[in-house]
């Protein structure tokens, strides 16, 4: 019964983190838009912004949807 909720909050947290690194990856590039930074820069930002987020957001991220779903 405890690995069932294990693996729902491993994907709710999984959900959570992937959203808000693409959310932020998405920011970044539309808002190096305009014509400034060529499409290696942008695109290469927006992945490292990805990257870093995930990095960041995960150990965040899990510990409070464990707090949040085991009460």
């Amino acid at each position: 019964m405890g690995n069932t909720n294990e693996k729902k909050i491993a994907t709710i947290s999984a959900v959570w983190y992937t959203g808000i690194s693409l959310g932020l990856a998405l920011a970044f590039y539309l808002a190096t838009g305009g014509g400034k930074y060529d499409a290696v820069a942008r695109y290469g930002g927006a992945v490292w912004v990805f990257i870093l987020s995930m990095i960041i957001l995960m150990p965040a991220i899990i510990p409070w949807i464990k707090k949040k779903y085991n009460k």
